[in-house]
């Protein structure tokens, strides 16, 4: 672990959304190492006491709130008691997401909305709310957490692939309106994750090649620690032999 004089992040306080597993426990993790205050969100108490407890184990701070991101109440509760407890927000990471897929002429219209509502809806409350604090501050950053299905998307992936689509095109609404206030919009773009939404899958992907969810979470940790006048846009994160330009 990082000495008080080196961690990047010292005095932040971060919000990170479905942080109980995959990209967003590793991203919790590596920011409360580096000396962030971070708010754990998501849907399951016992998976984000998980992720609590490594942090509390590595001498970090976290803070758990049960939230549904796709509810108006929850996401305002979650930015209320981050502000009470810690003063303030300082970043926030929409990683919290879900897919469905299937044939388009068969998918249901609750599987759709059901991945639009969290992956990008949820990022739009949360954005939001993340906003009008950082506003104010006139300071802060927001982290998108994309797809690579954003660019060149599966078969049979509708919903998700739509989902990621929005979520770019709102992170890049969002950092033009943001920016006169300093507060800096990105994106980062994973490709086959684990633990993540391949888990339990991994045969469907294995050829493809799979990385690690702390090596996203080093991406998400950079454009976290760069200066306030500075962003790193967009990023996108793929193991070498995951096929991806000129996939088709």
């Amino acid at each position: 672990m990082s000495t008080t004089a080196t961690k990047q992040l010292n005095w932040k306080t971060a919000v990170v959304t479905g942080a109980g597993s995959g990209i967003g426990q590793a991203i919790a993790v590596m920011f409360a190492a580096q000396g962030a205050r971070v708010v754990l969100a998501g849907r399951r108490k016992e998976k984000l006491a998980v992720t609590a407890a490594q942090i509390e184990a590595a001498g970090g701070t976290s803070l758990s709130v049960a939230t549904d991101i796709t509810s108006e109440q929850d996401v305002a509760a979650l930015f209320d008691t981050a502000v009470r407890q810690f003063g303030r927000v300082d970043l926030l990471v929409n990683n919290a997401g879900d897919s469905k897929g299937g044939d388009t002429d068969t998918l249901s219209l609750a599987d759709w909305k059901a991945v639009i509502d969290v992956n990008l809806t949820g990022a739009f409350l949360c954005s939001r709310e993340a906003f009008r604090l950082m506003k104010a501050q006139r300071a802060g950053r927001i982290i998108n957490v994309g797809s690579t299905a954003a660019k060149v998307p599966r078969g049979r992936s509708a919903p998700y692939a739509a989902s990621k689509f929005g979520l770019d095109g709102f992170t890049r609404a969002l950092a033009i309106e943001a920016r006169e206030y300093g507060v800096a919009v990105s994106i980062v773009h994973p490709g086959n994750t684990l633990p993540g939404l391949w888990t339990g899958r991994e045969h469907l992907v294995q050829h493809e090649g799979l990385m690690d969810a702390s090596n996203v979470a080093r991406v998400a940790l950079l454009m976290a620690a760069l200066p306030p006048d500075v962003n790193l846009y967009e990023s996108t994160i793929l193991p070498v032999s995951m096929p991806f330009l000129g996939r088709g």
